[in-house]
């Protein structure tokens, strides 16, 4: 049965998000903006989430806009599905795509690849480009009392305990319908790997 594919809320998105999405888990939320679902006798069968940019400087490193420039700019935040969902992702993503350019005047979406877990097929089966893997960085670990570590993710690091762990790297996907708008980044060949349906 073809699903029904509409906007929904943060409080419905959370019901797919927060039980089956790995970085909802490790971050403890997400951020929403133009929320997708697709429905199947109403039920909640996968979600889609558009937003603004997470990170405004790699924007600018990819068209050179500044920060006020970047209206139009959308990252693809979010993609999950139900663990027992027969639909495939990228036609609902392609779904959702069409009704955000409908709502608003998108200029191009980005979106992230999780290397620890996929390559991106999805975005290839949509015609995105591919543009590499972000720069690798790393991030500092709180050294916890009872053994464990913590991840950092504000304020100073000097003279506390812990240790300097590489982020994983994410393959960098793009898909521009403003045609003046001219990446900065070199194209590549679509990575392969693992073309296991994820929950990213």
């Amino acid at each position: 049965m073809k699903p029904i594919v509409k906007q929904i809320s943060k409080e419905e998105a959370s019901l797919l998000l927060n039980p089956y999405h790995y970085l909802t888990k490790e971050s403890r939320g997400f951020r929403s903006g133009y929320n997708y679902g697709a429905f199947v006798n109403d039920k909640l069968l996968a979600v889609c989430i558009f937003h603004n940019p997470s990170v405004p400087e790699l924007v600018k490193g990819c068209f050179g806009l500044e920060r006020k420039e970047q209206e139009g700019i959308f990252e693809l935040g979010r993609l999950v599905k139900h663990p027992d969902a027969s639909l495939i992702l990228s036609q609902f993503v392609a779904i959702s795509i069409k009704q955000l350019r409908e709502k608003t005047n998108v200029r191009a979406i980005l979106s992230y690849a999780d290397s620890r877990y996929h390559t991106g097929y999805i975005y290839q089966a949509l015609n995105f480009k591919y543009y590499g893997l972000t720069t690798q960085k790393s991030d500092w670990w709180f050294a916890q009392t009872d053994g464990s570590y913590l991840k950092h993710t504000r304020g100073r690091v000097k003279g506390t305990k812990g240790e300097w762990r590489p982020r994983p790297r994410k393959y960098r996907y793009l898909m521009v319908y403003d045609k003046k708008l001219q990446s900065k980044w070199a194209e590549e060949v679509y990575p392969k790997g693992n073309n296991i349906e994820y929950q990213g």
